[in-house]
């Protein structure tokens, strides 16, 4: 189920590496104080975003496939429309959940990503969720 409290408790819990899709470099952006704030609670952020090449201290990455390591979470700053290539994208790297932040809905995408096994939360904050439950 989507959003439902044990999904969420579970993912924060269990994710200890999170790509970050759409992390800018803009202390500005929401993407940069969220994942500032994750960083902050032990959690290791990879960068994903073609235009940066570090953020957080981390190296940034042009995409999900290009992470040479394991993700256990894909947390997306990205507009819906791209929710369904990001989905692609993190059953092939072998993501253990999806984290649609805040206004980004794409029930399909969602539907998908739990047919291939992916934890999902949708339209939430992971900032907020953390501070809530953790």
């Amino acid at each position: 189920m989507t959003n439902d409290s044990a999904t969420i408790e579970s993912i924060l819990k269990n994710s200890k590496t999170i790509a970050v899709v759409g992390l800018s470099g803009s202390k500005f952006r929401p993407s940069y104080g969220v994942s500032a704030y994750m960083q902050r609670a032990g959690y290791r952020i990879i960068p994903v975003n073609p235009r940066e090449t570090e953020v957080l201290g981390e190296k940034s990455y042009p995409a999900l496939e290009a992470i040479p390591e394991p993700v256990d979470l894909v947390n997306v700053f990205r507009r819906p429309e791209y929710v369904p290539d990001i989905v692609d994208s993190a059953i092939r790297i072998g993501a253990r959940a999806l984290w649609l932040q805040e206004e980004v809905v794409h029930e399909e995408a969602a539907a998908r990503a739990r047919q291939a096994g992916l934890d999902v939360v949708m339209d939430r904050c992971i900032l907020k969720e953390h501070r809530r439950r953790l």
